[in-house]
């Protein structure tokens, strides 16, 4: 928000000038991947059009809106999934517009991409460490300990709300559900299914 750059304004909060939706209409409904049509990611491929027209995108603390989340883990997954493939595909659009409009977004995107990929090789280096060599892995757990309470401590002091330490229970979910699925969702960008009613 800071670079008028929010780089996902999500559907069921997001509002658009009408004048802005009917300039890039035609693109936003064709939207394709690999030829087939992509009929999800839609909030996020349309934040990208619109940062590539030139216009900017906003955060507003005040708005208020309702969605509907899942409640249970099957439809979680499935959602993470969709949101997965979305992020991959339109990340590739979205580096080449990124160093046009500033280059921490470029090196914040990158590390956003880059930042699972490395946790999954530590993950993996860990647990054949334990495997092989029988060795317990301390130096990575605390390695990932201390990224994850440093990371949710920034958040917590620049939102000025504490709440964000508990964030850092994410990371086993992270590494034990999520990584799996964004690397299934990588070997399967082209499936377009919304996986969800």
């Amino acid at each position: 928000a800071r670079f008028g750059a929010v780089m996902c304004c999500c559907g069921p909060c997001a509002m658009y000038r009408r004048s802005a939706l009917t300039l890039l209409l035609d693109q936003y409904e064709a939207q394709f991947f690999r030829g087939k049509p992509s009929d999800f990611g839609e909030d996020r491929h349309l934040t990208i059009l619109m940062l590539k027209a030139g216009f900017r995108t906003e955060y507003v603390p005040d708005a208020i809106a309702a969605t509907v989340v899942p409640h249970s883990l099957g439809p979680y997954l499935r959602q993470q999934l969709r949101w997965a493939r979305s992020t991959f595909r339109d990340t590739f659009l979205a580096l080449r517009l990124l160093p046009e409009l500033d280059g921490y977004l470029t090196l914040d995107v990158i590390g956003q991409n880059l930042g699972p990929l490395l946790l999954a090789i530590s993950t993996l280096t860990a647990l054949a460490q334990l495997v092989i060599g029988g060795s317990i892995p301390w130096w990575t757990g605390l390695t990932i300990a201390a990224m994850t309470m440093v990371r949710c401590s920034v958040a917590a002091l620049r939102a000025r709300d504490l709440r964000f330490i508990g964030f850092s229970l994410h990371t086993p979910i992270n590494i034990f559900l999520l990584l799996p699925l964004k690397a299934y969702a990588l070997c399967t960008l082209s499936n377009s299914d919304w996986l969800s009613r």
